[in-house]
């Protein structure tokens, strides 16, 4: 059976009249758990008018709550960023967390249009944007002398910190070239019937690069049964992207996904109680 980490999405995003706190237990009972790694998205204004909290302040909250579990981010908006502040606070998370951090990065996408604005940022440079913050981070994270500009003095950040796992966002073909360029990991919203050809093209690519291919990170989204709160959803209003049954049938899923080429699967509960799913995960990554 081919193996595969199983990482959790945090509840960052609070239900109306809910306090989002709960963010920080969830990390705890993702460790006691024994799953891989918890995850954050990102975002400044939610297309949806969803209500999340900021990725990295949540990433730093479970690091310090936690002792072994991974801290991914899925996926840092760059653009949207400063590269000396992202390295800053990169450094500072790993320093907190003894070096438990998955960075993920992406150029972002129209849908959240208010988070460009907000940020003063055009649209049209989100690509160029992330090239040059994906150029600049390593030495930066690293504590090494780095010229942001042809005639700036050289900048050094203190203190250095262990660059972390860089994972490229992003389903474009643009974003899988970053991936087999400088990245370690790839992540992937694709279902899993497109991983095998996207994987053939990051070895293609890699291969160009003279790299090993970057692993591979997707996401499964579950609603897993044997939750009391788990609501019931008429079989035509049900979201065909989400995988819903018995513990038995995510294991299944979730053995589909890895057979397909990824190293790492990042759940997705949408609906039910938190804590229950997460219990009701863990029982199926047993199963596997």
């Amino acid at each position: 059976m081919t193996d595969i980490d199983i990482g959790v999405m945090l509840p960052a995003s609070p239900a109306p009249g809910e306090a989002p706190g709960k963010l920080v237990a969830a990390a705890r009972c993702a460790e006691e758990l024994g799953f891989e790694s918890v995850w954050t998205g990102d975002q400044l204004i939610v297309g949806s008018g969803l209500p999340l909290l900021d990725s990295l302040t949540s990433l730093t909250a479970a690091a310090a709550v936690t002792e072994r579990v991974r801290l991914g981010v899925g996926v840092l908006i760059l653009p949207l960023r400063q590269p000396v502040w992202v390295a800053k606070q990169v450094a500072s998370i790993q320093h907190i967390s003894g070096d438990r951090m998955l960075l993920g990065v992406g150029a972002g996408n129209d849908y959240h249009h208010q988070s460009w604005a907000a940020a003063g940022v055009s649209q049209r440079d989100r690509g160029r944007l992330t090239d040059e913050s994906l150029r600049l981070l390593p030495d930066l994270i690293a504590g090494n002398p780095v010229r942001l500009g042809a005639e700036a003095t050289p900048i050094q950040l203190s203190p250095p910190a262990t660059v972390p796992p860089v994972i490229v966002g992003g389903m474009s073909d643009a974003a899988l070239r970053r991936a087999a360029s400088v990245g370690d990991g790839w992540y992937t919203l694709d279902p899993p019937d497109r991983l095998p050809g996207a994987r053939a093209r990051l070895e293609e690519l890699a291969a160009v690069n003279g790299r090993p291919v970057p692993a591979i990170t997707t996401m499964a989204r579950v609603a897993i049964q044997g939750d009391l709160s788990l609501p019931g959803i008429p079989a035509d209003e049900a979201d065909a992207t989400v995988v819903t049954g018995e513990p038995a049938l995510i294991a299944e899923h979730l053995s589909d996904i890895a057979a397909r080429g990824a190293q790492r699967v990042v759940v997705m509960f949408t609906a039910g109680d938190w804590f229950r799913q997460a219990e009701l995960l863990a029982e199926a990554s047993r199963l596997r």
